[in-house]
């Protein structure tokens, strides 16, 4: 391969890590240049809301290589110093400090940053966002200091970071309360079915949930966070606010250098099926990423640990000119308290019309399925192993299943499959926080 071109990533994430590992393994021999505006090597983010942020693992296993390994494959990395500007027409990248990187095919690995609350009291220090390995470090000086079983940790949203923290919280005995305003947890995402199933799982371990309100205001004690004030009227002391109310995909760069982006409603760079952008030498992946779904205009971005693990690499061959077609199921991950779950598909609330259950709900060991007229969009296996391939494969085939023998555990779910192999196989089962 060509060895006079540069590739440049812009983005220190999984995502971009991945990316250039996938370059050096496909035999690319130009110079690979990884910029990240933060002072850390590339990290994953899933153990900053459970194994890491409880005290289970040490600093160095977030990180995704060791640290030699970037100046072993030559890849240059520009750490600490952000990207502020794409010059299409002269093909380049401009950072911070006034340098200027060339790039004859450029990849944005740009992710997601936390939603802000907006609301009085947000200046005080002890509110918390949780995105990166500083905040993370900072919420976990939180819940192993002292006096952390005192005033509790009030976590604004029951997203998956939000439900995570909760568990890792407490489970090192700190008190923790969940201020939010739909009708349970991850109600957008998992519908009120599932949503029930884990707030009786975090009910069970002492987690006090407000739903249907939010955060008014965040009142302190000499500059430091000492409660809160919901819609409702009632305060409520707290030793510390987590917000934990979504994330906004990182596009400003994009903006600026007039790539088209996806509509309000998805967020994000618009990509294609190979994730090129609207500029056939600029490529995106990961959380920032908006995939087109067919041709009809729809698009999708998945926020998720195994879509950056996955999309990097894919993007990285199409950077080379090979044929790519990046079209796997969403799919992740979760780990709270005992509790093992995997999700594949997409089936946020409304586009459902029946939860079919297989296994025994009561003791959170089953796996749920969401169909509409008939066909499988997702599922979730909560303490059932090595079923995601079948469940994957199910959603793929589109095909009409009997509910009754899906809820059957007697009925193999490979009974239920097309003929044809699947084309794709998981890959992705893990642990250790949301993927």
């Amino acid at each position: 391969m060509d060895g006079t071109q540069t590739f440049v990533i812009i983005g220190g994430g999984l995502a971009g890590a991945k990316a250039a590992e996938t370059l050096r393994a496909e035999g690319f021999g130009g110079r690979v240049i990884l910029i990240g505006d933060e002072h850390e090597q590339p990290y994953e983010r899933p153990p900053l809301s459970k194994a890491y942020l409880a005290g289970r693992a040490e600093r160095d296993s977030v990180f995704v290589h060791p640290a030699g390994w970037y100046a072993a494959h030559r890849v240059e990395l520009h750490l600490g110093q952000p990207a502020v500007a794409i010059d299409r027409e002269r093909r380049e990248v401009r950072l911070g400090d006034g340098t200027r990187l060339p790039y004859d095919a450029l990849l944005l690995t740009t992710g997601a940053e936390p939603l802000r609350l907006g609301i009085p009291g947000t200046e005080l220090a002890g509110v918390h966002h949780l995105r990166r390995l500083a905040h993370a470090d900072h919420l976990r000086g939180v819940l192993t200091g002292p006096g952390r079983d005192e005033d509790p940790l009030v976590i604004a949203g029951a997203g998956w970071v939000g439900l995570e923290v909760a568990a890792a919280a407490s489970e090192l005995g700190v008190p923790v309360v969940v201020v939010e305003p739909a009708p349970g947890p991850l109600h957008r995402v998992l519908g009120p079915e599932l949503g029930e199933v884990l707030a009786g799982l975090h009910t069970e371990h002492g987690v006090r949930f407000r739903f249907g309100e939010r955060l008014a205001s965040i009142e302190g004690r000499d500059g430091i966070v000492a409660g809160v004030r919901t819609t409702s009227g009632e305060r409520l002391p707290a030793r510390a606010v987590l917000a934990a109310i979504g994330a906004r995909p990182r596009t400003s760069l994009a903006a600026s250098a007039g790539l088209a982006l996806a509509d309000e409603g998805v967020g994000g760079i618009a990509v294609d099926a190979a994730l090129r952008t609207s500029d056939p030498r600029i490529f995106a992946a990961g959380d920032v990423a908006a995939q087109e779904l067919g041709h009809g205009g729809d698009r999708r971005r998945v926020e998720h640990w195994a879509n950056a693990l996955h999309a990097g690499p894919a993007a990285a061959r199409a950077m080379l000119g090979q044929e790519v077609v990046f079209d796997r199921v969403p799919y992740f991950f979760s780990d709270q308290y005992d509790m093992g779950l995997e999700y594949s598909g997409w089936a946020p609330a409304g586009d459902y019309d029946r939860v079919v259950w297989r296994g025994d709900v009561a003791k959170r060991t089953f796996v749920a399925f969401w169909l509409r007229g008939g066909r499988v969009l997702a599922g979730l296996n909560m303490n059932v192993w090595d079923v995601t391939d079948a469940v994957q494969r199910l959603i793929r085939s589109g095909r009409r299943v009997d509910p009754a023998a899906l809820a059957d555990p007697a009925v193999p779910l490979t009974a239920l499959l097309p003929d044809e192999p699947s084309g794709e196989a998981a890959g992705e089962a893990g642990s250790g926080g949301a993927g």
